[in-house]
């Protein structure tokens, strides 16, 4: 044979060897991200985490209500109604 020919007989055991190993890959990363993003059925899913005080949320201070005022001033002028205390 010719070295011409065992140079292109190689590549293609090469390409083929290596679309071989992209295809299993493929197939692996596709297997582990399905598992990982199942849909969570409601109840099998635990949110932790709790406020640390939960009773500053009991009175708001000055300084929130006076952005939630500014947020329904935005909010009214946005839908062309004006908005009074």
């Amino acid at each position: 044979m010719e070295p011409e020919t065992l140079g292109i007989i190689g590549m293609l055991l090469i390409t083929l060897g290596l679309l071989y190993f992209i295809m299993r890959m493929r197939s692996k990363n596709i297997e582990e991200n399905s598992a990982l993003n199942q849909p969570i059925v409601a109840g099998e899913d635990e949110i932790g985490g709790a406020a640390i005080d939960p009773s500053q949320f009991d009175e708001p201070d000055e300084a929130t209500l006076d952005m939630l005022g500014e947020m329904l001033e935005e909010a009214a002028e946005a839908q062309g109604m004006i908005y009074e205390e």
